[in-house]
């Protein structure tokens, strides 16, 4: 089989390769990333289900404060892969190295602010007793990680941009492993508890980035910033913010509104809590594959636009979609057939009993509608890759603000459901507002250009 360069094989090659080589590499990302999060829920659990809690409590705050991150990062996305399209790569140079300044400026003052008001967030989220000290000693810990979070996403940015979305992923690899050496040495042999977790997360995210810069200079081969002599350009800051507002605004929005929608999780009980985030990071499994092609579809449709190949933006939609609800129909069959099996691999102790009853319940009502949060990511990366952030805002900010928890607070003081009303505004949300994404699609604004290259 003859090979192409990313470039080549994104704007020429079988779309269905396409898909498979610049996705394949991001869901084994979003896997391994997603081995983080579990390797300190296995480890935390093992201390409690407060503890285990609290590590899922607090993950909505530290979301807020990385959305802004995550939203120069797609800017970055989607601009230079538009720019790769077009063979910009000079002008491509000038916005990362841009790019890379806004982050690490940001980052630092959010690591700041974030450490210091950590023990108000937790007061003002409603963490109150043992939930909130370990709460408060997970996040202070984790603000700290922030400038590599932020440096990484940068890294990330620039190598999918050109299609080369493989070295991302043996970093990712070779830092979620020390993460999960590092856990139990913190936690248990250091007896560092909930803070240990934090830690080891902290310091395997500064080797990831350490190793990305290197990777960076030595084995980019389009787009090479260079920070000698370097002015903010106005142009090109007005342009990222453009792009990187309106995501910034939809991940921020989506977050605080998993915030608030934790408060009223955590109203229910500490059981319901702990089996909506025991079930959340199962989930999250399963949904990797579909969530690469998303944001695998990021960059294809990028470079395609860029080099006004719109016939192939919409053949590598279709196509994204048919995968992706393959992929998600066979997660759906797999979870509904060994549901308690799957619960109680991630929660073993007797005295957790109502946790695993509850998580059975949420399993079975938020798996019928995994298809749908499939579809959610594809719409996401076509509106991102195109640079019409907007449209992929108001799909995360809508889920969450206008139907999810609407629909909550409406079960909850309207019927005697319980934590049923909260399982089942989860699973309506992602259906409506996967009605609401093929409508932007069919209007075709989408594919207005959101910066302009020389053909």
């Amino acid at each position: 089989m003859e090979r192409l360069d990313p470039k080549e094989l994104i704007l020429k090659g079988n779309m269905y390769r396409a898909i498979t080589v610049v996705s394949l590499p991001i869901m084994i990302n979003n896997f391994i990333q997603t081995l983080y999060n579990l390797a300190d829920a296995i480890w935390v659990s093992k201390l409690g289900s407060v503890q285990f809690a609290a590590t899922s409590f607090v993950w909505p705050i530290l979301f807020l404060f990385i959305s802004l991150g995550i939203g120069v990062s797609i800017a970055g996305t989607s601009i230079l892969s538009q720019l790769m399209g077009a063979s910009e790569h000079d002008e491509a140079n000038a916005y990362a190295s841009q790019i890379m300044v806004i982050s690490t400026i940001f980052s630092i003052c959010f690591a700041l602010l974030g450490y210091i008001l950590s023990p108000y967030i937790i007061k003002l989220m409603g963490g109150t007793g043992d939930l909130a000290i370990y709460s408060i000693i997970y996040l202070k810990i984790s603000f700290l990680g922030f400038p590599f979070v932020f440096l990484f996403f940068n890294f990330n940015s620039i190598m999918t941009a050109q299609g080369n979305t493989l070295a991302p992923t043996i970093l990712s690899a070779i830092s979620a492993i020390i993460n999960v050496v590092l856990d139990p040495i913190f936690i248990f042999t250091l007896d560092m508890g909930v803070a240990g977790a934090a830690i080891a997360t902290v310091v395997s995210q500064a080797l990831l980035v350490f190793a990305g810069i290197y990777l960076l200079k030595k084995h980019s081969p389009m787009i090479q910033p260079s920070f000698k002599d370097f002015k903010f350009n106005k142009d090109k800051l007005k342009k990222i913010v453009e792009v990187g507002f309106p995501a910034s605004i939809g991940q921020s929005g989506a977050a605080l509104g998993f915030v608030v929608l934790n408060s009223f999780i955590a109203s229910y009980g500490t059981a319901t809590l702990a089996a909506f985030a025991m079930v959340n990071r199962i989930t999250s499994l399963i949904m990797q594959p579909p969530m690469g092609i998303g944001a695998g579809l990021t960059s294809i449709v990028g470079q395609n636009i860029g080099a006004s190949q719109f016939d192939r933006v919409h053949e590598a939609f279709k196509k994204s979609v048919i995968v992706t609800l393959s992929i998600s129909f066979v997660g759906v069959i797999l979870m509904l057939w060994r549901d308690r099996e799957t619960i109680d691999l991630f929660m073993r102790s007797k005295d957790d009993m109502e946790v695993i009853e509850q998580g059975v319940t949420y399993l079975r009502y938020i798996s019928i509608t995994m298809p749908l949060m499939g579809l959610f990511s594809i719409f996401q990366g076509l509106f991102q890759g195109s640079g019409h952030t907007k449209y992929s805002m108001t799909m995360a900010i809508g889920r969450l603000w206008g139907i999810r928890i609407p629909m909550i607070l409406l079960f909850k003081h309207f019927t005697n459901l319980g934590p049923t009303g909260i399982w089942i505004s989860m699973s309506s949300s992602n259906f409506l507002i996967c009605v609401y994404g093929y409508i932007i699609y069919k209007m075709d604004k989408w594919q207005n250009r959101v910066i302009n290259v020389e053909q």
